[in-house]
């Protein structure tokens, strides 16, 4: 039987959260096995981690790492319960730290970003370890990393993590590449151009705007014409490079990059918990059942 110390039993109560001697008993029979040991303690129910797995975390930040060259960047999604949780220090560090991880290592998904080692550890182990010493429920969402040989790599992250964007330019202008970030960050385009709008949400958004005209009386026979207008407005909105540069509304992104002799290749919007499920407090009913 392998020696317990009490480095080991320091160790499984940090993964975990379990006391002491609830880890001590463990490794004793689990014959100081720390895989097995852990799975002991979910199944006894004595693991924190384990047991804040099926809440819901829609808090939380995006956040980002950017090399000194601008030539290396990612931005992640780390999510949590709590807005305060997300404010403190801790939780901000974890979050830089994984995403400086993610531009070193170029992980291929969350999977293998959470099966990386960090600093001697996997990923998900310092997750685990974060969830038992902060106390709430933490996911790695998404992540996304750019790199170039020739070009910029900009970043952007507003309101302390609630909007994070990564942009890909050809250039070495770091400034202009930081205006484009908060371009994408304010104005929220779907897509880099017109061709990458598919053609069925062309097509949708043609039969809404001719259902429009003919909710205002319009003849059909002016109709297409209309559309055909509305459809530039279209473009306007949800497309990058046809938008107005937020900065100076007599411009637009296409001359604004032409000025700069440069181009956007690629670029991610992260607006923190997009698309998550809100917990929904019911104090009243959390009262009644406290009573009961």
């Amino acid at each position: 039987m392998a020696q317990i110390t009490a480095a080991i039993v320091k160790d499984l109560r940090e993964r975990t959260g379990a006391g002491m001697m609830d880890c001590k008993k463990a490794l004793t029979a689990c014959d100081g096995d720390m895989d097995k040991a852990i799975d002991f303690l979910r199944e006894k129910g004595l693991s924190k981690a384990a047991k804040k797995a099926g809440r819901i975390a829609a808090e939380g930040i995006v956040g980002s790492y950017l090399s000194d060259d601008a030539k290396l960047g990612a931005i992640v999604e780390i999510n949590c319960e709590t807005d305060f949780v997300a404010k403190t220090d801790n939780f901000k560090a974890l979050v830089a730290k994984v995403a400086e991880h993610i531009a070193k290592v170029n992980p291929a998904d969350v999977a293998a970003l959470l099966e990386s080692q960090l600093d001697g550890k996997k990923v998900s182990e310092i997750v685990t370890e974060s969830i038992a010493s902060i106390g709430e429920k933490i996911d790695i969402r998404r992540f996304q990393r750019y790199e170039v040989t020739e070009g910029t790599v900009a970043c952007y992250i507003h309101g302390g993590g609630k909007i994070g964007v990564l942009v890909e330019m050809t250039g070495d202008n770091s400034e202009l590449g930081k205006d484009v970030a908060m371009q994408v960050a304010a104005a929220n385009p779907q897509y880099l151009n017109r061709t990458q709008v598919p053609a069925d949400v062309l097509e949708h958004e043609k039969e809404v705007l001719s259902e429009q005209a003919r909710n205002e009386g319009k003849p059909e026979k002016i109709i297409e014409k209309m559309v055909l207008g509305r459809v530039q407005k279209f473009y306007k909105e949800v497309c990058l490079v046809d938008q107005e540069f937020i900065k100076d509304p007599d411009t637009t992104i296409t001359k604004l990059l032409k000025a700069n002799n440069a181009d956007v290749k690629n670029f991610t919007r992260f607006q923190m918990g997009e698309g998550l499920e809100k917990r929904q407090e019911n104090f009243a009913e959390e009262v009644k059942s406290f009573v009961k």
